[in-house]
């Protein structure tokens, strides 16, 4: 792991131990936050709470928080973990019903559990819920991240819907939609973090630069584990994105290299929403066999390298070595 001026890396366990006591609190908002009126919409909200789920959203903005207040995240940083995360649970759930998805992180997904119409108005709720919550930190700025975060979330959900079943999918609309998908909550997450703690306008913007870069970086690494890691780890089964009808970069990498027979065979996958004539192997074949996954894997790597550039800026803490350490999780993940 190059580190560059930083001296020695981070482990995994040693950043989250950095926020370990701050992620609990976190929690207890989510389940406090995630209770409703209505039964289902409260068990839909522990359902998706205690499916696990990295943490990474409210991980990124009290790591940024403290970064810019010397280790303290006050209730403000809490509150807006918990809101990140809720947000981020109510685009799986709308996302899982769109995919018509059977599982999530290894369970089934909500739609299986709970049919779609619930889901979907469930998914609506926690929106709701997050920006109520937001709202009594009574705080325009916070506000205006939060909807321009959601509307160019739901916008990337429309775009990705258009282009569903589609093979002449570019390079460029593959990184719009990691872009509006990921890197733009990403980025939002170390903002909110840096504005909780006082940062000026500057200094919120290269966090939400750097978190953009990681954020580039996971949603690349995640279109490339959907072909290459195994439906154990991967908590969903592999070649899920290609049966959904969606072409991701690292397809569309080997699709320019792809024969006529090659092209017409992911056609036939786009078609049925199947692997039954084609086997997911052979494209996961022509798609190493092109070049795709190495591409791709590349791309990660210069995104993480400018989050790296970025977060090198920054005077050296625990949490700054912690959040230019959390470039090595994203990339070298299996799940």
């Amino acid at each position: 792991m190059n580190l560059g001026k930083l001296g020695q890396a981070i482990a995994a366990k040693e950043i989250f131990e950095l926020i370990q006591d701050d992620l609990s609190l976190v929690e207890k908002e989510i389940s406090l936050e995630s209770l409703a009126s209505v039964d289902a919409v409260t068990q839909i909200g522990q359902y998706l709470q205690s499916s696990g789920g990295k943490r990474l959203r409210p991980s990124l903005l009290l790591l940024s928080a403290k970064l810019i207040a010397d280790g303290q995240a006050g209730p403000s940083a809490i509150r807006l973990g918990a809101v990140v995360e809720i947000i981020h649970a109510a685009t799986l759930v709308h996302d899982d019903v769109i995919d018509d998805a059977r599982t999530r992180r290894g369970r089934p997904s909500t739609n299986v559990q709970w049919g779609n119409h619930i889901s979907v108005l469930a998914g609506d709720w926690l929106y709701m819920q997050a920006f109520q919550a937001a709202l009594r930190e009574r705080n325009f700025r916070i506000l205006d991240l939060l909807i321009g975060l959601t509307q160019m979330m739901v916008e990337g959900e429309l775009l990705q819907l258009e282009r569903i079943g589609r093979i002449e999918v570019t390079e460029a609309d593959c990184m719009e939609l990691v872009d509006r998908k990921t890197a733009c909550l990403f980025s939002v997450c170390a903002k909110l973090g840096a504005l909780v703690s006082g940062a000026d306008l500057a200094t919120e913007e290269r966090l939400g630069d750097y978190a953009w870069n990681l954020g580039m970086a996971f949603q690349l690494i995640d279109d490339l584990l959907d072909f290459t890691s195994r439906e154990h780890i991967l908590g969903k089964p592999v070649g899920n994105d290609l049966r959904e009808g969606k072409v991701t970069l690292p397809l569309v990498y080997a699709l320019e290299c792809a024969s006529g027979e090659e092209r017409a065979d992911v056609e036939s996958i786009l078609r049925e929403r199947s692997y039954d004539r084609v086997p997911f192997r052979q494209i996961l074949s022509m798609v190493e066999r092109y070049g795709g996954v190495q591409r791709v894997k590349e791309r990660a790597h210069a995104f993480t390298e400018k989050a790296r550039a970025v977060m090198g800026g920054f005077p050296e803490s625990p949490y700054q070595r912690a959040l230019y350490s959390i470039t090595d999780l994203v990339t070298e993940r299996d799940h």
